[in-house]
């Protein structure tokens, strides 16, 4: 691949022009809103220049409503010699594309990839060439894929330094259904209750409320796209979710009874729930995409000000112990947090005698 068009500059289209153009593809940008095209090509992502004739790949960033309608017009003014885009759902394209009756060897010159990363910040401002690097990439071919545009997708992956997996469509959009829009409703849903809470409840939000409504600050414009092109496996998940709720809401009143019986069969429906949701969380892969490992966990108090963590991870190496994730709670109402360093079970011992020789303060 030398050459390439992307047709869309917001958080995906411009990451990945970034990538591409770091790696010495010329890259050409096109937008319907020309100044946030001038942003991406200002940001290091190519050129808005119209390239002078045919290009490698064209990739469309569009959003999934209007995919087939931009690719549609890309394959017919013949932009590139092979098109993908990189919409969140992949079915619906594909069935519009073929709606609009392009002749089989046009389809054939096209496939719908998905790479499975972004930032709850959108627009070209918010890009950055590392967004897809170690992340999923899906690509959906079927069995009319021209050889040649299936291996410009995987040098596009390859690029971006993603890792390609190769889906059906339909499949692909049940399971980010599943792993993505679903989420997001239900940590909107939990967010929707603290915008009339009473301030003194916010002020006692912690690292788990964080957790669960970080997602919830994502455009909700971009979300309605998304969440239009794949309606019907999200309310069926949805549907399930609100079963279990329904059973965990009369969990709870029976535990509000005076009944020693009906306690005891809210005792087993929220230990059902709770038990069910320790089964499906085990499963989430845990780092590189490998099966997940327990961790240690070494807590040490820290004081909000420049070079703290800088001096815990270079106290952490000369111990010769690798961090193998971290996390911070903020303290509230004060200028310290509470840092959690997630190592292998033996290295904590080693690890925590380390920081408390060098002045840390251990949190047991």
């Amino acid at each position: 691949m030398r050459t390439a068009l992307v047709i869309g500059t917001g958080l995906i289209g411009t990451s990945a022009a970034i990538a591409l153009s770091q790696r010495g593809v010329v890259v050409h940008l096109a937008d319907h809103d020309p100044e946030q095209a001038r942003t991406a090509a200002a940001l290091g992502a190519g050129t808005d220049e119209a390239p002078a004739g045919p290009v490698d790949l064209a990739i469309i960033a569009a959003p999934p409503a209007h995919v087939a309608g931009v690719l549609a017009d890309a394959m017919r003014r013949d932009a590139a010699r092979g098109y993908l885009d990189v919409a969140s759902v992949k079915g619906g394209p594909r069935r519009e594309l073929e709606a609009l009756g392009l002749e089989p060897s046009v389809m054939s010159k096209y496939i719908g990839t998905h790479p499975m990363s972004g930032r709850e910040k959108s627009g070209p401002l918010a890009a950055t060439g590392d967004l897809f690097e170690g992340r999923p990439w899906v690509l959906t071919p079927t069995r009319d894929t021209d050889t040649e545009v299936l291996n410009l997708a995987l040098e596009l992956v390859s690029h971006c330094r993603a890792v390609p997996v190769v889906m059906d469509a339909d499949a692909h959009d049940r399971a980010v259904a599943l792993v993505s829009h679903m989420p997001h409703l239900v940590s909107s849903m939990v967010a929707a209750r603290l915008e009339n809470a009473e301030e003194a409840a916010v002020r006692l939000c912690g690292q788990g409320i964080r957790d669960v409504t970080r997602i919830a600050a994502s455009d909700p414009r971009m979300w309605i796209d998304i969440l239009s092109a794949n309606p019907g496996p999200v309310a069926d998940l949805l549907s399930d979710v609100a079963a279990d709720l329904e059973e965990t809401v009369q969990a709870l009143r029976s535990l509000q009874s005076s009944d020693e019986a009906k306690r005891g069969e809210g005792v087993l429906g929220i230990e059902d729930v709770l038990r069910r949701g320790n089964a499906g969380q085990v499963r989430v892969p845990g780092k590189h995409g490998s099966a997940p490992r327990a961790y240690e966990v070494v807590a040490v108090l820290i004081d909000d000000q420049p070079g703290q963590l800088a001096r815990i991870f270079a106290d952490a190496g000369r111990a010769g112990v690798n961090i193998e994730d971290v996390r911070i709670e903020h303290a509230t109402g004060q200028q310290a947090g509470l840092v959690q360093l997630m190592v292998e079970p033996q290295t904590a011992p080693v690890l925590t005698a380390a920081l408390r020789e060098r002045g840390w303060a251990i949190r047991q």
